[in-house]
């Protein structure tokens, strides 16, 4: 039987796609191509997580979004302390976590978004 064996791409909609495309570059480093995406290569740790949520759920606030978006990162201090200088706000912080360590950011529309360093494999 035929199944699904990833995610292939977040997609949402945005009021100014040009400005949201800026400040991931800007603040995240994301290198996007000429058709406005990206495309990641397979990961080395990390895993990727498809997950629906309770209607009700807490754990997009601030977003009022009905979706968010994680990010794996390979330093997770360097990319927040870029994030920062580029006038980012971060919302929040958990270095405790037992799959590693993440951070939170609101993107210019509005979406939370989570950043993800896993623990060493």
């Amino acid at each position: 039987m035929a199944r699904v064996i990833g995610v292939g791409g977040v997609f949402f909609k945005a009021a100014d796609p040009e400005a949201v495309t800026a400040w991931y570059r800007r603040v995240l480093g994301l290198d996007l191509e000429g058709w406005g995406g990206v495309a990641f290569p397979p990961l080395d740790r990390g895993v990727t997580v498809w997950s629906p949520f309770k209607a009700d759920t807490k754990y997009f606030d601030p977003s009022t979004q009905p979706f968010m978006v994680n990010f794996v990162v390979d330093d997770l201090d360097s990319i927040l302390d870029q994030a920062e200088t580029q006038g980012a706000e971060v919302v929040g912080r958990d270095d405790n976590d037992p799959n590693g360590r993440f951070a939170w950011l609101m993107d210019p529309a509005g979406v939370k978004i989570e950043l993800w360093e896993p623990k060493p494999a």
